[in-house]
């Protein structure tokens, strides 16, 4: 398993050398992560017996990092727009259904997959697009990334108390400290691109730490929910697309913000 990670690693590391010095490029990367997630997300609520909008729900999700890829926007976050427009669409749909039990339960998770997968690692886009956008992008990766490096490292080498065994059995208190231990480092790392003191790189470091195992900690839920050990099967060793980025999705859209509006780079 080990060796398979590895492997995996390098490949998404190759991956992302590719593609992370051109912004459009790496946008079109993010968004053909996007699509995949989705699918893999709304498959797995399938297998729970949950019947949703799958492909209207690919085909809105995948609008989102398209049209900020393309820079098309209406207004400043037109996406919430979309999002709203996808709710009424959805609504429309089932008005021509002569069942109307699950209405709620489709209509809802369709929306949550599209928010949760789509909007939150469309993020990474504007991260890309901002002036400094190539250091910001890189010192996400760094930071959250690396915090999964060190709580699998930690965690299965000195990992001997449980943290949440309900959610995630084999996550343990060792390892999520690893894991911080890990984030701050990446920040550290990440000084030249992000111009802070070394004290500020410690509280940023921690924050953008814990959203990311509280994002690993939720796709844990909802596999263990739906019954499934993997989102998917693309990575040997690793899972799916959405066991990959699930750690991003919630340090992505903070992070982008910060570095809006407290460091004001845009």
């Amino acid at each position: 398993m080990l060796i398979k990670r590895i492997v995996s690693s390098i490949l998404l590391i190759g991956l992302i050398i590719l593609v992370i010095f051109c912004d459009w490029l790496c946008a079109l990367t993010v968004t053909l992560f996007i699509g995949r997630g989705l699918y893999e997300f709304f498959t797995m609520l399938e297998k729970k017996g949950i019947k949703i909008y799958k492909y209207v729900g690919i085909g809105v999700g995948l609008v989102i990092p398209i049209s900020i890829m393309t820079r098309f926007e209406l207004t400043k976050n037109w996406e919430l727009l979309l999002i709203v427009l996808a709710l009424l669409f959805l609504l429309i749909m089932q008005f021509r259904r002569r069942e109307n039990s699950g209405t709620i339960v489709e209509i809802s998770t369709t929306l949550f997959g599209i928010l949760y997968v789509s909007w939150f690692f469309s993020f990474m886009i504007k991260i890309r697009y901002l002036a400094a956008g190539f250091g910001f992008f890189l010192s996400i990766l760094l930071i959250t990334k690396l915090g999964d490096i060190g709580a699998y490292l930690i965690g299965s080498r000195f990992g001997k108390t449980p943290l949440i065994p309900h959610i995630s059995p084999k996550k343990s208190v060792e390892g999520a400290i690893g894991g911080l231990v890990f984030s701050v480092g990446g920040a550290l790392i990440s000084r030249p691109f992000l111009n802070l003191s070394y004290l500020h790189l410690i509280v940023v470091g921690t924050a953008l730490g814990i959203l990311a195992q509280l994002g690993d900690l939720s796709e844990s839920l909802m596999k263990r929910d739906c019954q499934v050990k993997d989102a998917g099967q693309i990575f040997a060793g690793m899972g799916g697309v959405l066991d990959i980025i699930d750690s991003l999705l919630f340090t992505a859209p903070v992070f982008y913000f910060y570095v809006s509006a407290v460091l004001k780079k845009t």
